[in-house]
């Protein structure tokens, strides 16, 4: 599982600001076109999928935040509990908010490409170069070219940071249904990518959800080897791998030891185990690629790994979120010589 929150604490990377002044009077595209436009242009820079929904607070939602929040499901996330209020209505991140544009953009590595089975593992996400800077290109230049065909327009951009649901509003712009596993799942796709989002001052047609099609399944909330899906739809953060290896900065409790697996940055185990995920297809994002020599790596290798290697393996990647001796801490704790120290 990945947990959407990984940066909120430091928004400005993954955050920033255009324009917010009146729009151009004479637009390049008639206002009937511009929505097509941003889907076309969306899909020419990599992006999978591409919805839009009406910027206004997420009703549903907040009854789900507030009791998420109450019973502690945050774990020692506190940032979590800030800006409640934002987290349900973008019209107080943007100023004359109308649209929310959800993208989602596809990090499935091929099977020549990702880890054996037999090595300790990270998750899939993480393998290439920091989804944040990758995707913040592509929204630049989408937002440059929609500003050199619709007009001047105002609002700002989301790669996984600041107080936004991605995955509420890419449901309700129609870009998949939130599973049990409280991943965003698309049909025909699977749920092996990331989700970014442009808050605009821009009226555009707004795309409907879909239904859920998890029906009776329940092989995620079996597989969870901490039982952090504590029931379907419902994700306990603070029993999550990715929470214990990527946001815990204590060290591990021992009460979890041995339920890791061999997962020592993130995990996927949730949405492997996912049958929608059988239609996953390999991206086609070099930037995303394996670093030289990170799939051959042996479990001899991730405990002797050093800082010259680390750096060398990670210099652009999401795992350096962790640092280097919180990695070791993982290493360390799911081999078990945390415990025999």
């Amino acid at each position: 599982m990945r947990l959407y929150i990984s940066t909120e604490r430091a928004a400005p990377s993954g955050a920033f600001f255009v324009s917010s002044q009146s729009h151009n009077p004479l637009p390049m595209l008639p206002q009937s076109q511009w929505a097509p436009f941003i889907k076309r242009r969306a899909a020419k820079l990599g992006f999978m999928a591409c919805g839009i929904s009406k910027a206004e607070f997420l009703e549903e939602e907040a009854p789900r935040l507030e009791t998420w929040l109450t019973r502690r499901m945050n774990g020692k996330m506190g940032y979590m509990e800030n800006h409640f209020d934002k987290r349900l209505d973008p019209r107080r991140l943007v100023d004359g908010a109308q649209s929310v544009i959800s993208l989602l953009l596809n990090y499935y590595p091929a099977p020549e490409n990702q880890q054996p089975d037999d090595t300790l593992k990270i998750s899939k996400y993480a393998y290439g170069r920091d989804y944040h800077f990758v995707i913040k290109d592509k929204l630049k230049t989408l937002l440059a070219d929609m500003e050199a065909e619709i007009g001047q327009i105002g609002g700002r951009c989301f790669v996984d940071s600041a107080p936004v649901l991605d995955k509420a509003w890419a449901k309700k712009s129609g870009l998949g249904w939130v599973g049990k596993n409280s991943n965003l799942i698309t049909p025909g796709t699977g749920s092996f990518y990331f989700i970014a989002e442009l808050i605009v001052d821009v009226a555009l047609p707004a795309d409907g959800p879909i239904r859920d099609y998890c029906g009776t399944c329940t092989k995620c909330v079996d597989a969870c080897p901490t039982q952090a899906i504590t029931e379907p739809y419902v994700v306990d953060g603070s029993k999550c791998i990715s929470y214990f290896t990527i946001e815990l900065k204590d060290q591990i409790p021992t009460e979890v030891a041995g339920q890791f697996g061999n997962w020592v940055f993130g995990c996927d185990i949730c949405q492997d185990v996912c049958p929608w995920n059988r239609f996953s297809k390999p991206h086609q994002e070099p930037q995303f690629d394996p670093a030289p020599g990170l799939k051959d790596l042996t479990p001899g290798d991730w405990r002797e790994i050093t800082h010259e290697l680390f750096t060398e393996l990670f210099r652009q990647s999401a795992v350096k979120r962790t640092g280097y001796e919180g990695l070791k801490r993982n290493i360390k704790f799911v081999t078990g010589e945390q415990l025999a120290q």
